[in-house]
């Protein structure tokens, strides 16, 4: 999965948290037979209440395996505090000889087959969706700037050659909040995933019986995001659509437009709370009582700008911009980017 470094920051920010809620994970998933030895696959900060769970849960029987290149890298920082065997990504299959499992959190990279076939039980992901939906590298993000209801985490077989196919061992859903925002749902199924993660574990012969195919015709796909998911196009994306978009990336990537051939980064808005006066789609005004922009998007619909970074400059307040941009433009209207978004 991808992430910024501010959603680095909002995680530790409820680090204590995080803490707590792996020791309650691990005191009330007992298993039903020793729990296997397990090699961890893992870089960041999803990865590692999953690490921590299983930390707790099999003691001595854990190795981890994480990318070097990161200085950041959390996971690796667990694993040297608490003195867990670490291996440094790529390894061979003789590395993973005495483990029984490979578990993968996050891990960014695609497992050979000769990996995958060194572990007696095989591999298992956590993923944060209900797969089949939104496979891929940005799950969290495609659920909320659709508009789902819903998601989940789903633990799941690994397959060699492609990501996020393989049999479905447990899956636990959870509503998405309507006006949540990516780190807090972000967090919430970190935790979730290494709640299931150790169930499934201590469950691990019951759970490879059971599990269940995917089902193909269903699937959807949640790519790697790129530059052209947070241009606006205002002609086509309505308010509703912005501001989900803007909750999706929030901590990753900041919502971008064009003003004067320069970038505009829109960095917090709002829905109106109320009918305002209609604008069309990118033609914009400066409201002074609610100290915002109110921009005009598609069918007929509406948001409010609050705080933005033009192009080479600080970010600034919307009657900043109003007092220092507006009164000697020619145009008030916001353009679509060169780039064409999706």
């Amino acid at each position: 999965m991808l992430f910024g470094k501010s959603l680095v920051n909002y995680f530790y920010k409820y680090k204590r948290k995080v803490y707590q809620n792996v020791y309650t994970i691990t005191k009330r998933n007992t298993a039903t037979c020793s729990p296997p030895k397990i090699l961890f696959f893992g870089t960041d900060n999803f990865s590692l209440p999953s690490l921590q769970a299983l930390h707790r849960n099999c003691g001595d029987g854990l190795g981890v395996v994480t990318s070097f290149k990161s200085p950041a890298n959390c996971v690796r920082s667990y694993a040297e505090q608490q003195k867990i065997p670490l291996q440094r990504w790529p390894i061979n299959s003789s590395q993973c000889a005495g483990f029984d499992l490979g578990v993968v959190v996050s891990f960014g990279h695609l497992i050979p087959a000769n990996i995958i076939g060194a572990f007696p039980s095989g591999m298992i992901n956590v993923h944060a969706s209900l797969l089949p939906r939104w496979r891929g590298a940005a799950p969290i993000i495609y659920a909320i700037m659709n508009g789902d209801t819903s998601t989940g985490v789903s633990i799941m077989k690994i397959e060699p050659h492609r990501f996020d196919i393989g049999d479905i061992l447990a899956q636990r859903e959870v509503a998405i909040k309507p006006d949540v925002f990516m780190p807090e749902l972000h967090t919430s199924l970190a935790l979730l995933g290494a709640d299931l993660l150790v169930d499934t574990v201590n469950n691990l012969t019951e759970r490879l019986e059971n599990a269940t195919p995917q089902d193909n015709a269903t699937a959807s796909h949640a790519p790697k995001i790129t530059a052209e998911i947070a241009e606006v196009i205002w002609s086509k994306h309505t308010a509703l659509q912005i501001h989900a978009r803007h909750r999706a990336l929030f901590g990753y990537k900041n919502l971008t437009t064009n003003f004067l051939e320069k970038q505009v980064q829109l960095l917090d808005i709002r829905l109106p709370d109320k009918s305002l006066p209609l604008q069309k789609p990118g033609s914009f005004s400066f409201h002074r009582k609610r100290k915002s922009l109110l921009i005009g998007c598609a069918e007929e619909s509406q948001i409010e700008v609050l705080q933005l970074r033009i192009e080479g400059r600080k970010p600034m307040r919307a009657r900043d911009f109003n007092n220092g941009f507006l009164k000697q433009a020619s145009s008030l209207n916001f353009e679509d980017n060169k780039l064409r978004a999706c």
